[in-house]
Formats: C-alpha cells, sequence, structure tokens
C-alpha cells in the first residue's frame, strides 16, 4: 500500500514537471520569434533626404581703383666713371682721396712724362731738319738741279715728321689725367710711386648730385606707368620720411622668365644722408580707372584655365574668366563676368558645374573699393 502511494506521487510529479517544460518551451519560442519579428522590423533601412550644398557668394562690383605697389631697390650714382690711363709710367701725384670732391677738369692723376718729352723734343728737331731740307730741295728743283723722286722724298720725311710730333704730344698729354665731371671720388686704387701699366684703374667718380635706382616691376604694372611720373621714395637708413623722385626711363624689353621688367628711378634733390648703396623702397601709384573687382578667393585655376563658379538661379555653372591685376585681396576682371553677377567665395568642396546650391550670404552689400 505504501509503495502504491510512493508510486502515485512519483508519476504525477513527472506529470507536472512535464507540463512546465512544455510551457517554458512554448514561453520561449514565441520571446525568440517576437525578438526575431522586432529585429528585422528594426533593420529596415529609411530613405535619408539628400543634404543641400551651402555656399556663400559675393557680387561682381566695378569700382574705381589705382593700384599702389612697392618695390625695393638700392641707391646708386647717376653717373659713375672710371679713371683708367691710357699711357704707361710711374704714378709721381694723386691729389684727392675717397670722398674728396673734385670739379671738372681737375687734374687727379699725373704721371712721370721725362721719356715722352725727350722723345717729342728729338722729333721737334727732325721736324725742323726736314722742313730745311724740303726747303732747299725746292730751290734745286727751281733751278733744275733736283728730280722729282729727290723731291717727294723730301715732303714725305717733313709729313712723318709733323705726325710723330702730334702722336707724342697726344702721349705726352695722356700722363696728365683730369677729372671728366664733377663728383666725389669714390675709390683710389693705387697710389703715388707706383707703375701704372696701360690701362689700368686707378680712380673712380661718382657724381651725386641725382641718385638713382632701378627696381623690377610686374609687367601689368610696367604698362601703367610712364616716363616722368611722378612717385614716392622711402630710405630705410634715413627713417619713415618720404622723398621725391620720378622715373627716368623704362626699359622696353621685359624677363622672359620672371615676366618683370626694370624701371630707372631718379631721386633729386639728393636727401642729406643718402648715400649710393642704401636699401630704398619705391611707391608707384597709378591712376584710378574703373575696374570689375572680385575676391581672388573667388578664382579657380585648373589646366583649362581661370574660372569661377557662377550663380545662376538655385545653382552655379561654372564661368570661365581672364583675370587682370591683382590688387590687395582682391582682382581684376578682364573678360567673362558683368557687374551685379554673384560668384561663389565659400563652399567649394565637392562643387561641380550645374550642382544646385543654396546661398547662405548674410548680405549682398557693395564691399568697400580696395585698397592696393
Amino acid at each position: 500500500m505504501y509503495d502504491d502511494l510512493v508510486n502515485s506521487h512519483h508519476v504525477e510529479i513527472m506529470r507536472i514537471q512535464n507540463n512546465v517544460w512544455q510551457f517554458l518551451g512554448i514561453t520561449v519560442l514565441a520571446f525568440s520569434l517576437l525578438l526575431s519579428a522586432c529585429s528585422e522590423s528594426s533593420e529596415k533601412p529609411k530613405k535619408k533626404k539628400k543634404p543641400i550644398h551651402l555656399v556663400e557668394t559675393t557680387q561682381v562690383v566695378l569700382d574705381s581703383v589705382g593700384l599702389t605697389q612697392i618695390r625695393t631697390g638700392s641707391l646708386t650714382s647717376s653717373r659713375e666713371i672710371k679713371i683708367f690711363n691710357q699711357e704707361e709710367g710711374a704714378i709721381i701725384e694723386m691729389p684727392f682721396f675717397e670722398g674728396d670732391t673734385v670739379s671738372k677738369d681737375d687734374v687727379v692723376v699725373r704721371l712721370n712724362d721725362k721719356l715722352l718729352r725727350a722723345n717729342l723734343a728729338r722729333t721737334q728737331a727732325t721736324h725742323r731738319k726736314a722742313k730745311l731740307d724740303l726747303q732747299r730741295i725746292r730751290d734745286l728743283y727751281r733751278k733744275k738741279l733736283s728730280s722729282d723722286e729727290v723731291l717727294n722724298r723730301s715732303e714725305t720725311d717733313l709729313a712723318i715728321a709733323v705726325a710723330d710730333e702730334e702722336m707724342l704730344a697726344i702721349r705726352l698729354g695722356y700722363t696728365v689725367i683730369k677729372a671728366p665731371i664733377s663728383g666725389i671720388i669714390s675709390k683710389r686704387l693705387s697710389e703715388p710711386g707706383n707703375i701704372a701699366e696701360r690701362y689700368t684703374h686707378l680712380l673712380t667718380i661718382s657724381d651725386h648730385a641725382a641718385l638713382v635706382t632701378e627696381v623690377n616691376v610686374s609687367e601689368l604694372l610696367v604698362s601703367h606707368l610712364h616716363t616722368g611720373d611722378k612717385v614716392t621714395v622711402t630710405i630705410d637708413a634715413l627713417g619713415n620720411e618720404v622723398f621725391d623722385g620720378r622715373i627716368s626711363r623704362i626699359h622696353p624689353n621685359l624677363n622672359p622668365l620672371t615676366r618683370r621688367g626694370t624701371v630707372e628711378v631718379t631721386l633729386t634733390p639728393v636727401p642729406a644722408g643718402a648715400r649710393p648703396g642704401q636699401l630704398c623702397r619705391v611707391k608707384f601709384s597709378t591712376r584710378t580707372e574703373e575696374r570689375l573687382m572680385i575676391p581672388f578667393r573667388a578664382l579657380r585655376r585648373d589646366v583649362d584655365g581661370e574660372y569661377v563658379f557662377r550663380l545662376d538661379g538655385d545653382k552655379v555653372v561654372r564661368n570661365s574668366i581672364l583675370s587682370g591685376l591683382r590688387i590687395a585681396e582682391q582682382i581684376e576682371v578682364l573678360q567673362g563676368l558683368e557687374a551685379g553677377q554673384r560668384v561663389v567665395t565659400k563652399g567649394f568642396l565637392d562643387l561641380v558645374d550645374n550642382k544646385k546650391v543654396k546661398d547662405i550670404s548674410t548680405s549682398a552689400v557693395r564691399p568697400a573699393a580696395p585698397q592696393g
């Protein structure tokens, strides 16, 4: 009886356990199906709206703009003459030193001339003898006591004597060297007592009545400059004081590599303290002209040339242009745009022709005229 009761309870427990496990299995299966459905629902892609390309633009303006540029150069004398000797000999006199002022025709070098004077005296004696011989032969020739050949020889001897005398007189003059201009001795390269061989550089005379400087300027600026135009010059060694100068010469050829031309500027009168070799800065200011201007950052370049992105309604179009002078942070437009049109200045990343854009510029106020 007791065993039957135990077996009955054991069977009942087994039945309850089976029911529990069946319930748990059904619950787990339902929960798995629910999670799977949620996962499939969450993984379903959502269609995103394509963002609008944002840009900033500015207006193409027509302004009266004058070009101003500063170029550096070194001051030099307006004229600098090197003194060479044309006759060799010992130097017996050089009265001037570096920094001394000389006037035109002052004797700056004197060479020993004793040998040339002796040769000249000999030639003069030969000249006198040839002259007397010719007179005697002519008297004999009139009396028909001399031939044509003898008369011709005498005339030739006299002509040679005259030429020799003139040549030695010229060579003697070369022993005294005079200053060809008024100026300052800038170089003294020998001393009295030295033997100066022919064509030795002895002195340099600089004309400080005017100082000049040569500066290189862009081909775009050269076309706006003219001989006689006024410029301003500052010399670093003399502080911030501004001096008046003028364009004295514009070289006709440009450097084919740098596309720059050379402009000579004359500074006159010479400021006190100004010396050749000092660093100077020349400021060029051209006449104001009406120019189409855009910000330099709006300009694009590639293998096809220069272009900008021009705003056309709600999209941009690639617009080829030809640029001119750059003035400060703006650049001149020679061809391709008109005043009032708007060009992109920001937002170039992934920007292509005919792309839809949104202009977020804060205003379209006309910018102030740029100052070079």
